[in-house]
């Protein structure tokens, strides 16, 4: 096979595998782009936060990832899954009053990392059963040192928009994206001369108009310390006082940005099994009571801020979920319990500030501090 045959059949492995997107660019292109070189310049202004992997001089150079690297494959996995959005009235809403959060829409099903990364491997088995000549490969699962959305850009999947997302004109931004290093000489899927794909964002800033912690600098820069993913997420202290109010209902992660983009009103709703929300149990089944189970998509607050580690690791096992850990996600459950606007004298607010008060006594400083500030905010 000659470099532009080897690419379409990549591809068309890719897309056999369950991949919704595949396309290729040399190794040498991201690391020429106008995004690397503004890198430098973010970092310093300290918007990269505590996410100290990101000054990983490998990000500026694929080469420096996979020694004689040529080319970089990228995928993509749809993981819309057909439920409503966070921005969505009623959402939030009980029968009983009891207050809900929100887990972003990417760690609803099973944990995205594993699952991009068995598809990935199952490719990789498959470039090496064809092509027998020794060639280096390095694939990774969003945990390898190439800024994904740059290569995705200029491997044709799609368009870097003003939220920093990359966005593709069909699927739109609900996309898990998979890299693939190789030393092969593949040909890129964007014809030389072509360019990457144009950015459709046009003059719309509903992404931008909608962050509650106004989180972008200007349009395509994000202040990371800012937005309520990582402040759910990456940040494992403190959260500032000032962001608190703003984040909302939030537990893991924020989709605002995503729910208000036009580009993802019609976005097609995946397949894959492993992406729809999961059932867990809230309670384990005893000889005389079934399970409780529930769907991770708007779970009650009362239940999260309950739970202890060993449930945490029971409930979110081979769930994205688990990176924030239990003391993380607890601090998150008690700011978005303060946040709730309970009724004082309704049965839910009693049973919050209860807890919230048993919370403030934690032998854990992180939540302990999180469940005084929400209680003074309801009492």
């Amino acid at each position: 096979m000659d470099r532009v045959e080897r690419t379409r059949w990549i591809c068309e492995q890719a897309g056999w595998l369950g991949f919704d997107l595949c396309g290729v660019t040399s190794a040498a292109e991201p690391g020429q782009s106008p995004e690397l070189a503004r890198l430098p310049e973010w970092l310093r202004a300290g918007y990269a936060g505590e996410m100290d992997y990101l000054h990983d001089e490998r990000r500026t150079d694929p080469g420096r990832a996979l020694e004689g690297a040529k080319s970089v494959i990228m995928v993509a996995l749809n993981y819309n899954a057909d439920r409503p959005h966070s921005t969505d009235a009623g959402v939030y809403d009980s029968a009983d009053g009891a207050p809900h959060g929100w887990i972003s829409r990417y760690a609803w099903g099973d944990d995205y990392h594993k699952v991009l990364w068995a598809k990935l491997n199952a490719l990789v088995a498959a470039m090496k059963a064809e092509w027998r000549e020794p060639f280096g490969v390095d694939a990774r699962a969003d945990s390898g040192p190439v800024l994904e959305r740059v290569a995705a850009k200029y491997a044709g999947l799609g368009w870097q928009a003003k939220n920093t997302c990359l966005i593709n004109q069909e699927l739109g931004s609900w996309m898990f994206l998979g890299t693939i290093l190789t030393t092969l000489d593949l040909a890129p899927t964007v014809a030389e001369g072509d360019g990457p794909a144009p950015d459709l964002c046009g003059n719309c800033t509903l992404c931008l108009d909608a962050c509650p912690t106004q989180a972008f600098v200007e349009p395509y820069v994000l202040d990371a310390r800012r937005c309520i993913s990582y402040l759910t997420l990456e940040l494992h202290g403190s959260i500032p006082e000032e962001f608190r109010e703003q984040m909302g209902h939030a537990l893991i992660g924020c989709d605002i940005c995503q729910d208000v983009c036009p580009w993802n009103r019609k976005a097609p709703v995946t397949k894959l099994a492993q992406f729809q929300p999961r059932t867990v149990e809230v309670t384990v089944a005893t000889e005389t009571e079934p399970a409780v189970m529930t769907e991770l998509v708007a779970p009650e607050l009362e239940w999260i801020a309950s739970l202890t580690p060993t449930e945490f690791s029971r409930i979110f096992t081979r769930s994205a979920v688990k990176r924030t850990k239990w003391r993380g996600l607890v601090r998150n459950a008690c700011v978005a319990l303060g946040n709730s606007k309970l009724e004082r004298g309704s049965a839910a607010h009693a049973r919050v500030t209860a807890l919230l008060g048993k919370l403030s006594a934690s032998d854990e400083p992180l939540i302990a501090e999180h469940a005084q500030w929400a209680l003074s905010r309801l009492q």
